[in-house]
């Protein structure tokens, strides 16, 4: 069990290494993922983009306690503030460059699903890291969450009526089955189960990012070939919507006044995307559009670098602020001692 809380720290800590290396591989032996979903074998038959974001959200039910829903009731405004901007900026955001790039549909039907989905689960650890208020993204990542089986299809209808059909009622029961039902199915199990999960908490790093890396894998391999020809173009949109995310998102936290900590979280949350399920919905909602699953893909493996540069960043910057209190103080003692 301790080797595997230790290979579970590794892979927690070198998560975007891990999945940069992953994709990397599935784009030059693109065989190495071709398996995900095949039905020749009953195990890799199981193996499905969806089966594999199950995993995801069951693991963070089962973090999930009913203390991580006290940020709503004792910091409202800032958790309505937060899922606000989670739904306005990244939308639109989306909108804006699938006009200003003017993406071909199925591009387009990719780049909106990233922006109209919830936040995404690593954003936690990244605000940890960012020394970020830690309560405040739980509490976004789990509301926007709940919000998305209704925002993520009226906001994906809304922005992409007149370019492709839309079918809401199947967005959302996707997303029901999806996301919301494993993330109950492990908050249950946390709840009555609770020493169990203390212990395979410590472990749910290595299974969660197996299965990331794993959607990642099988996007890019069956998606090589138009990869190679459109890459660049949706490398740059995913870039873009993202660092701009993270702007915005701090942007807003200031506006409204809210403390470092606090537009650190809101900064990382609006940023960072649950895109595995929004590769699961162009898979399952979109199956005629091949490359809306790609700016999905894309956007696993880059948000998870630049959230941990980003974390960084912001980490030194609170580290630089602290230090120079300090010298100020000093002085101010010094001279009240005096």
């Amino acid at each position: 069990m301790n080797a595997l809380k230790k290979v579970s720290g590794f892979v927690g800590r070198y998560m975007a290494f891990i999945v940069v290396a992953v994709a990397a591989l599935a784009f030059f032996v693109p065989q190495s993922f071709l398996w995900v979903g095949k039905d020749w074998n009953p195990v890799t038959q199981l193996v499905t983009v969806n089966n594999l974001l199950m995993v995801v959200m069951f693991g963070m039910g089962l973090t999930l306690k009913l203390e991580d829903f006290k940020v709503v009731f004792t910091q409202p405004k800032d958790v309505l503030v937060g899922c606000l901007a989670q739904f306005a900026i990244m939308p639109l955001l989306a909108f804006l460059l699938i006009q200003l790039f003017r993406l071909p549909a199925e591009l387009a039907v990719g780049v909106m699903l990233v922006g109209t989905c919830p936040g995404g689960t690593s954003s936690n650890v990244m605000t940890f890291l960012a020394k970020g208020d830690v309560a405040l993204s739980v509490g976004m990542t789990s509301c926007t969450t709940l919000l998305a089986p209704v925002l993520t299809p009226a906001l994906t209808y809304f922005y992409l009526r007149e370019t492709v059909s839309v079918d809401p009622m199947s967005m959302f029961v996707s997303i029901v089955q999806v996301v919301v039902v494993p993330i109950a199915l492990g908050f249950v199990v946390n709840k009555f189960f609770g020493r169990f999960t203390q212990a395979a908490v410590e472990v749910l790093p290595l299974v969660s990012v197996a299965a990331i890396v794993t959607i990642v894998g099988a996007v890019v391999s069956g998606n090589r070939d138009k990869l190679f020809a459109n890459g660049l173009l949706i490398l740059g949109v995913v870039m873009l919507h993202n660092v701009l995310g993270y702007a915005c998102g701090y942007g807003v936290g200031k506006l409204v006044g809210m403390s470092e900590p606090k537009c650190n979280a809101l900064s990382i949350e609006v940023g960072m995307q649950n895109s595995g399920l929004a590769t699961s919905l162009a898979a399952t909602v979109f199956p005629q559009l091949a490359l809306a699953t790609v700016p999905g893909a894309l956007f696993s493996v880059w948000h998870n670098i630049s959230g941990s540069i980003v974390a960084n960043l912001m980490a030194a910057h609170a580290a630089k602020k602290v230090a120079q209190q300090s010298e100020t103080a000093q002085p101010q003692a010094a001279a009240e001692m005096g």
